[in-house]
Formats: structure tokens, C-alpha cells, sequence
């Protein structure tokens, strides 16, 4: 029977993470819950594959020209990353500040947007809200190159308020006006030409240039403007730390966490109509917000470590996303122990699966929880996982098959064995029954059963939450 801790700590890198494995856990085990969350918000250690071996073998996820590039590339991260939160995070920002590929026309500046979250999304909310109104792939994505003093283009303004930070409701049309005026002159540098430029390939196999943040003062709109109920000579950076100051920004911003991190909740049109599922939880992340001065990491740190977070009432509550679910079985299989051919086809199986890294549907990004199940991307989810996990040529299940075996088990604890493998899983008892009694049958190899029961357990229904 394993310790209630052990079972913590697989809730805990699901979750914060892309899963764990035993050998994995056994590391985890030698260390305290909490100090495992403070490693996971302060990793020593962030190294990951490496451009310098994907560029060998993928000139394109190096060079990032198009819109699948980034997206591949970003993979081999999650799946081999020391510091699987920060990976965590940057997809969290991206389902929330979604920027896509058919407008922005240029995947490396898709993938700096990217690591601009690695840098910036534990940091403090009006820095990456700041940050991320300097992106490149933002301005054009919402079109603030087009916002002019005299001629606003409220786009950015509107979204910012809306989907960014504070949700409907909690401000005016006068307000997105007054945002979008503060924000006019803040664009791209050079902006004819390098919209131009960068669409030639003729820097292959680096990949195209990056475009750069640049403020045009001559563009600026300097007139007094009055901002949710505060008047002045306001610029953007200004706006942003009014919009932070707001107890709506930090609710927002808490019930996303609570929704990508905790259990799955409706979508985030519903909100204002909709009570959040832990109002006391919520509470706290709010606190936590306003005493650490609109630190990130230290609303991390609160949910991680609330008793509402590792209760056993919100486990296997969340539909894993697409490419949380394709990174976490690849890196139980182990297949991405080096570069891969087959990593273009890992990457368009996210896609069959509902999720395009890097393109977004909408500026609302994905609609998350079951709304990611529909008939095809399940096929899609069940035929990847099964095909993964029960090939005993994978690295990983290799590994684990031999723990397996090594165990001396009876055919009655083969069930177990396995999930203990794959990171202390758990299943409905329905599902429990169905495997147990292929577990009984004696008619198989050891070695072959367990790789079968690795396929099963993959293409059970359990197997699609965390």
C-alpha cells in the first residue's frame, strides 16, 4: 500500500507538472510535500534537451518559420524539462493571453512570446501584464499598431479588461476607451519593413528575424484621461498598475488558476453568473495576491500548499488538455530520450486532438474541462496512449516493465503494480473491475501482460483526468 504522502506528491506533478513515474517519485518521496512545491516554484535546475540537439535533427523547430515549428519545439520541452512547472505555467498564460499563428504570420515570434512567459509568468502580475503589452505577437494579434493618437484601435484596450485581467463587468466602454488611448504609440519598431522582411526565409535555417517592441512617442496620446474612477496623464504602464489594484483582477486571475490547476470549472463566459466551486479557496489566493504585492509564485505557493489543493475531493476533477496529455504519456514511454522524426506527427496528434500550440482558436484561447472530449479527439487520446504505453520497445515502459517483473508479483497484484508505475493512479472501481479480471488470467507472459495492462489502463476513461 503506498503512503498517503507518495499519492500526494503524484496529485501534486500532475498538476504542476506532466505526471511522474515511480523511479521519479522515490526521489520526490526523499524530500517534505511543501519542500517539493518551493523546489517546483524555485527550480535549480531548468535544462531540458536542448536547442543545440533539436536543431541538429529539426532545422524547422529551431528556426520556428511556421506555425507547427514552435509548437514541436515547445514539446521536447515539457517532456524533458527539469523544471516541469515553469513549462506548466507558460501553457497556463497561453490559454489565458491566447495569440495565434493565421494573423501573426510568424512562429518565432510566437515561440519568444513563449519563453517571455517562462521569464515572466511567476513573477508579479503588472510586470508580465506590462511585458506582455510589449509583445510583438500581442500588438499585432490585437492590432496595436493600428492604435494611434486621434485614431484609436480599442482592441488590446478591450481584451486587456475583458479576457486579460478583470472580466465583464467590472468596467465601462469609457474605460476600454481611456485604456486603449494610454496604450496608443506602443508598437512594433520599423514596422512597414519588418512586417515585409520577415516574411522572406531567406535567413533559413535560423529562421525569420524577430520583431521588437517599440514606443513612439510622436504616436502618443498625452492628454489627461480618466481610468476606473482615477484621473491623470496616464501611459500604459500606468493603466496596468491601476487594473492590478483591482480586487476583480485578483479573483480573475485566482479562479483561472483554480480552473487549469484544481478542478475543471465552467467556461469563462459563465463566470459572472456563476459562483466559483471553492470560495474559500478563492479568498486566499486572493489575499495572497494583495500581501505579496501581486506575486504570482506566492499564489502558487497558496494553492499548492491549501488543504483545498490536496484534498482527495478534487483529484481526477480536471479533463487533461491536449498537450498535457500528449506530454505526459511521451514522457512515460521515454520515446523523446533524444530528437525524433516522429515528433512532427507527436505534434499533430495535439492538433487531431483539439489543441494547435500557438493558435488559439479565438483571442478566448480553449475551452477547456469536457468541452476538450468529443468522438474523434477521444479516438484520437485512447489510440496515442495505447500506442505509447504498450509498446515494449518505448524506454520508459521498458523500465517499467522490468520493475514489474522484478517485483515477483502474483497475477492478482499486476493492477496495482502498474499503477504504482505510472505515477499512483487511480481508477473508478468500474474501470478496476474490467482490469482485474484480465490481471487474474493466467494465459500470457508476465512481461506481455504487463505492457497489455499499461495499454488498458492508457485507454481507460480514468486515464483522461488528473
Amino acid at each position: 500500500m503506498s503512503s498517503e504522502n507518495r499519492r500526494l506528491l503524484a496529485h501534486l506533478m500532475r498538476r504542476a507538472g506532466f505526471g511522474v513515474n515511480s523511479d521519479e517519485l522515490d526521489l520526490l518521496e526523499t524530500r517534505s510535500y511543501e519542500t517539493v512545491v518551493d523546489n517546483l516554484l524555485d527550480p535549480s535546475d531548468t535544462s531540458w534537451i536542448g536547442d543545440h540537439l533539436v536543431r541538429r535533427f529539426h532545422h524547422e523547430q529551431s528556426g520556428m518559420i511556421s506555425g507547427f515549428g514552435p509548437g514541436e519545439n515547445w514539446l521536447y520541452r515539457m517532456v524533458t524539462t527539469k523544471a516541469p512547472f515553469i513549462e506548466k505555467c507558460a501553457l497556463f498564460w497561453h490559454g489565458i493571453f491566447a495569440t495565434g499563428y493565421p494573423k501573426v504570420v510568424h512562429g518565432k515570434v510566437l515561440s519568444d512570446q513563449i519563453r517571455m512567459f517562462r521569464m515572466n509568468g511567476l513573477g508579479k502580475f503588472n510586470d508580465l501584464l506590462v511585458e506582455l503589452s510589449k509583445d510583438p505577437a500581442m500588438i499585432i494579434w490585437l492590432d496595436n499598431q493600428d492604435n494611434h493618437k486621434g485614431a484609436i484601435n480599442e482592441n488590446f484596450g478591450r481584451e486587456l479588461l475583458e479576457l486579460f485581467s478583470m472580466g465583464v463587468g467590472n468596467y465601462t466602454e469609457e474605460d476600454v476607451k481611456e485604456a486603449a488611448r494610454a496604450f496608443t504609440g506602443w508598437t512594433i519598431g520599423n514596422k512597414e519593413y519588418m512586417v515585409m522582411r520577415s516574411q522572406r526565409d531567406s535567413d533559413w535555417p535560423y529562421g525569420r528575424i524577430s520583431w521588437h517592441f517599440n514606443f513612439d512617442e510622436t504616436d502618443h496620446d498625452s492628454e489627461e484621461k480618466t481610468f476606473l474612477g482615477e484621473t491623470g496623464n496616464f501611459n500604459g504602464e500606468d493603466i496596468v498598475e491601476i487594473i492590478c489594484k483591482q480586487e476583480s483582477t485578483a479573483r480573475f486571475i485566482a479562479r483561472h488558476m483554480y480552473n487549469f490547476f484544481v478542478a475543471d470549472e465552467p467556461p469563462v463566459p459563465s463566470w459572472p453568473y456563476v459562483e466559483p466551486q471553492d470560495p474559500q479557496l478563492m479568498q486566499q489566493l486572493v489575499d495572497s495576491y494583495f500581501d505579496n504585492n501581486y506575486s504570482i509564485k506566492e499564489m502558487f505557493r497558496t494553492l499548492f500548499k491549501s488543504e483545498s489543493f490536496k484534498s482527495e475531493d478534487v483529484r481526477y476533477k480536471r479533463v487533461k488538455g491536449p498537450a498535457e496529455f500528449v506530454a505526459g504519456i511521451l514522457k512515460l514511454s521515454g520515446h523523446l530520450d533524444r530528437p525524433r522524426k516522429e515528433m512532427v506527427m507527436h505534434g499533430m496528434r495535439i492538433q487531431f486532438m483539439g489543441q494547435w500550440l500557438n493558435n488559439p482558436p479565438s483571442v478566448e484561447g480553449w475551452h477547456q474541462g469536457e468541452e476538450w472530449i468529443d468522438t474523434g479527439s477521444l479516438v484520437e487520446r485512447i489510440n496515442f496512449a495505447s500506442e505509447q504505453l504498450g509498446d515494449k520497445n518505448m524506454p520508459g515502459v521498458q523500465s517499467m516493465v522490468s520493475n514489474v517483473v522484478n517485483q515477483k508479483i502474483s497475477n492478482s497484484q499486476l493492477l496495482d503494480a502498474c499503477l504504482q508505475q505510472i505515477g499512483e493512479f487511480d481508477l473508478t472501481a468500474e474501470t478496476r473491475g474490467h482490469l482485474e479480471t484480465y490481471s487474474n488470467e493466467d494465459d500470457a507472459d508476465i512481461r506481455d501482460k504487463a505492457a497489455d495492462m499499461f495499454r488498458l489502463i492508457a485507454a481507460s476513461k480514468d486515464f483522461q483526468l488528473c
